[in-house]
């Protein structure tokens, strides 16, 4: 005989007394506390009936006269409870009379119940069900049914306590139960894999799955109970058709077997109990199956919420993990191997599997690498000579390549699963859960799990380590680039080393500096006109340290052979382009010398030392083109420095140059002075760019032309040096003629090349920059002396009266541009005339050719017509023709034609042309 199990929406037997404790809740959480509640209320169980207000009272008895017996007939909902206690108390016999006629045996067994509850609770307490042994067949027999209520309703409560296999230690405790209550001889559980495709023999001292079964029917009695859900109660087990192939390994003297699922509240199979009675004992039946499906119902339940309950204990560890990865990946990054460790150890104890191994993908090869492979014991594990195989090879290959999971239960079934490595180990494979690691879309590796140490490897496991893996791909991206990025820091070293070598000066170039022979006069160099095209490097280079020498002669703190390193430094660290090298850093430099002397003392100490190092470091490192080309190219600088690109670069290498050993002429300084000569350097630097000289120039003139300037405000002086830096970077255009000229033709060296550049591109440069408009170049020379370098040097001599010769140079190299732009415009002039001339000289003679070549034609045409007529004939000697003198005036006919122009008719008409040409003009 068969049934369907029990509905569980059917009526239970109550939860006695059931609490919702605070630790309860604490466990659950309060959403999964409300569910349970509701459930209670409405589900399969009833609240036990506490209330005995609905409950017939009878009247009480004639001796207790003295109690109005009215009080019975009022509102109970009105009256005092103390008032009934205090009733009560007085008169136990009405009391007793009540019970005795009006409650039943269940409520008094009830009342019982909630008496003993404590000591009850106390004595079974289920706080740590794993191991607890249930009473024994009688005693629990012999147990109230309130009792075994109760101790449901414990178990129910404490099921959140259970860790661990909570499948098996859960339901062996309930088919114990079972077992006793029915008399069974023995029982056989069977557990479900979480896809519910089958069920395996459960043992608690197995560590993989006994008896693997397909769940279908037409096979064994357990499989059929699985497939249909139905219970079934069979008397002749070995016999039935509906299980051919038996009941497993079942004793053969069983008479009778109940075999009943076991469901969850969502309807999913948890598993199935074969409850057996041997010959000799009464069969199982119907109302056997009652029970076994009360009990199994709460069962299911139980095991829900302790499903859930495990399942936010492994949530919570998840989390716990993924925060510390996370910590890992910015904190605790020393290595790819050391994250691949992290990784591995925390994926075997995730899926509680026996081994792991992660393979990263090597694009360029196409093939997986490991260098530790399974690793089974934890962080200690000796690092190990690094594998590879084809990408397209094994489980590992194959999930790489498609990028899919695979949850395979029986290794060696699987074609895809490569036995080499379990031959040369001999570890055999049952399980594995191999799954990709992505990051940005793509495959950078793959992690393999081996055998799960207790059944097979499951969808919560597949769901728990797909959470794990974008954390696992975020930590071994950025170990990667981590080892990028410490790969890049070492070559930079070297590169920096390699280059420091180069760029710095050696021994013998000092010595060559300090013996270097100066042929310039000390009083030509003092000058602002003093012309630097005719030194050579190392003269300037010595020149350099002189001046500055000269400037600090008092201050004792700058080493002259620190110095000297740092100048020919300098020197080395300017490119060969046209116009930003070195020359023309010793011409800036030399004018800053010029305007720090010609300030009668107004600029002295570190702020001097600020302004000439400055000028002497401002352009270092130049490539010969400006800031626009660097930000329309995009150039690692301009991505590096976004506004005033090239000064940004050109402090920075100032500052690089200083920490070089022995280079650091500001070592001596104190720790402020030493901040504030550096930040003076910086701002001196940056001010060379001509962006800032238009606003820094306009607040500065207002302020002087109110008569507000005051050289005790650090902003104002600051605003000076920036005039003053920018005055002595374009000095050239207040040199003398022949120096301002030969500057002014390699700085349109530099732009023309520029220029040139930005056509190749397929871009139009600026006029200035454009080698076609060439013959322009006195017009913006006129342009750049008028709009920037004559006002700065007139508002510099207002500040410094000393700095007059600037001013007085400007305007004499203005006067010779403007004289080139006028007579630049005269020739023009002229050459327009002298075209016109020409174009009127071409039309008059192209009509006089036009009207010979019409005459000539005409002439020709008539010629042989003549020739035609003068032609002999003999018949009539007297025609034309035949007459000499008739031949002779033909020929004299034609020359006199009027279509034809005599030379010297031809010679007054070109004569009468360029007349009336004259008259025009």
């Amino acid at each position: 005989m068969s049934t369907k199990q029990i509905n569980t929406n059917s009526p239970l037997p109550p939860l006695g007394s059931f609490k919702t404790d605070k630790n309860l809740e604490k466990s659950f959480g309060s959403k999964e506390l409300t569910e349970l509640m509701s459930i209670i209320a409405e589900g399969p169980f009833r609240k036990p009936l506490h209330n005995i207000e609905k409950m017939e009272i009878s009247s009480p008895s004639s001796t207790q006269s003295n109690v109005d017996p009215n009080i019975f007939l009022k509102d109970l909902s009105t009256l005092d409870p103390e008032i009934i206690f205090s009733f009560l108390k007085k008169s136990p016999k009405i009391l007793d009379s009540f019970v005795e006629e009006h409650v039943s045996i269940e409520m008094l067994e009830l009342w019982l119940g909630g008496k003993t509850y404590t000591k009850f609770q106390d004595n079974i307490s289920l706080a740590s069900l794993v191991g607890y042994d249930l009473p024994s067949s009688t005693s629990w027999k012999n147990t109230s049914s309130f009792e075994r209520q109760r101790f449901m309703g414990t178990f129910f409560e404490n099921v959140h306590g259970l860790m661990g296999d909570v499948h098996g230690t859960l339901l062996t405790q309930i088919a114990n139960c079972c077992a006793s209550v029915l008399d069974a001889a023995d029982y056989v559980l069977y557990l479900a894999d979480e896809s519910a495709k089958s069920i395996w023999t459960y043992s608690p001292e197995s560590i993989t799955n006994i008896n693997l079964q397909t769940i279908k029917e037409g096979s064994t009695l357990p499989c059929y109970v699985a497939a249909t859900l139905e219970t079934v109660i069979c008397e002749k087990p070995f016999t039935d058709q509906r299980f051919p192939h038996g009941v497993n390994d079942t004793d053969e003297n069983i008479a009778s077997i109940l075999c009943s699922p076991i469901i969850l509240p969502h309807g999913d199979l948890a598993g199935i109990l074969q409850l057996n009675r041997a010959f000799g004992t009464q069969a199982f039946t119907e109302k056997d199956n009652q029970i076994v499906n009360g009990y199994l119902a709460w069962g299911g339940i139980a095991l829900h919420y302790a499903e859930m309950f495990q399942g936010m204990q492994k949530q919570r560890k998840l989390n716990d993990f993924l925060l510390s990865v996370t910590r890992s990946i910015f904190q605790d990054i020393v290595s790819m191997d050391k994250v691949i460790m992290k990784i591995m150890n925390f994926a075997q104890t995730l899926v509680d599997a026996d081994r792991t191994s992660l393979f990263l993908v090597d694009t360029k090869t196409e093939e997986l690498y490991a260098r530790i492979f399974d690793i089974g014991i934890g962080l200690d594990t000796k690092l190990r000579k690094e594998i590879r195989f084809p990408k397209s090879k094994g489980v590992a290959g194959y999930v790489a390549t498609t990028g899919e999971t695979l949850n395979i239960k029986k290794a060696y079934d699987d074609p895809r699963f490569n036995r080499e490595i379990d031959q040369q180990t001999g570890y055999t494979t049952h399980s594995l859960l191999c799954m990709p690691i992505f990051i940005r879309g793509n495959i950078i590796g793959v992690v393999q799990m081996v055998n799960k140490k207790k059944g097979v490897f499951t969808p919560n496991d597949e769901k728990a380590f797909q959470t794990f893996a974008v954390y696992c791909g975020l930590a071994l991206h950025h170990a990667k680039l981590y080892d990028k990025i410490r790969r890049s820091e070492q070559k930079y070293k070297v590169a920096l080393e390699v280059l420091s070598y180069h760029s710095t000066c050696n021994e013998n170039e000092i010595w060559a500096v300090r013996n270097c022979e100066k042929k310039t006069k000390w009083e030509d160099i003092s000058r602002f006109e003093f012309n630097a095209f005719d030194l050579k490097e190392l003269e300037m280079a010595s020149i350099s340290i002189d001046l500055f020498r000269d400037l600090f002669q008092s201050d004792s703190r700058f080493d002259l052979t620190e110095l000297t390193r740092f100048v020919l430094t300098v020197r080395k660290n300017y490119r060969r382009v046209p116009y930003h090298n070195w020359t023309h850093a010793f011409t800036v430099a030399h004018c800053m010398y010029c305007v720090v002397k010609s300030s009668a003392g107004i600029i002295d100490g570190l702020e001097a030392v600020a302004l000439y190092v400055a000028c002497l470091c401002h352009d270092l490192d130049h490539r010969g083109k400006n800031n626009e080309w660097m930000k329309v190219e995009g150039t690692p600088l301009a991505s590096v420095y976004t506004t005033s690109t090239l000064e940004h670069h050109h402090f920075n290498q100032t500052v690089t140059i200083l920490q070089h050993e022995g280079h650091n002429i500001f070592s001596q300084l104190s720790q402020s002075e030493y901040k504030r000569v550096l930040a003076t350097v910086r701002d001196c630097i940056l001010a060379t760019d001509l962006a800032q000289f238009f606003g820094n120039k306009a607040k500065l003139f207002d302020i002087v032309k109110k008569n507000e300037f005051n050289w005790k405000l650090e902003e104002h002086r600051a605003m000076m040096r920036a005039l003053a830096m920018t005055c002595c970077d374009l000095s050239a255009c207040a040199k003398p003629w022949k120096t301002q000229y030969e500057t002014v033709k390699v700085i349109f060296q530099e732009f023309y090349a520029q220029g040139d550049e930005e056509k190749a591109l397929g871009r139009t440069p600026v006029p200035m920059m454009d080698r076609d408009t060439a013959d322009k170049l006195p017009n913006h020379q006129v342009g750049f002396l008028v709009g920037i370098c004559v006002p700065g040097y007139e508002l510099l001599a207002k500040l410094i009266p000393g700095t007059v010769p600037l001013v007085d140079g400007a305007k004499k190299n203005l006067s010779v541009w403007n004289a080139m732009v006028k007579k630049q415009n005269e020739e023009k002039e002229k050459n327009n005339h002298e075209n016109v001339d020409k174009e009127h000289l071409a039309v008059n003679t192209k009509d006089i050719q036009e009207v010979e070549k019409s005459n000539e034609q005409n002439a020709r045409r008539k010629t042989n017509e003549l020739n035609a007529i003068k032609k002999p004939n003999e018949n009539n000697p007297d025609r034309i023709g035949n007459n000499p003198d008739d031949s002779n005036s033909v020929t004299q006919s034609v020359v006199r034609s009027p279509g034809m122009l005599s030379e010297a008719r031809r010679n007054k008409l070109l004569k009468n042309s360029k007349s009336s040409l004259r008259i025009k003009k």
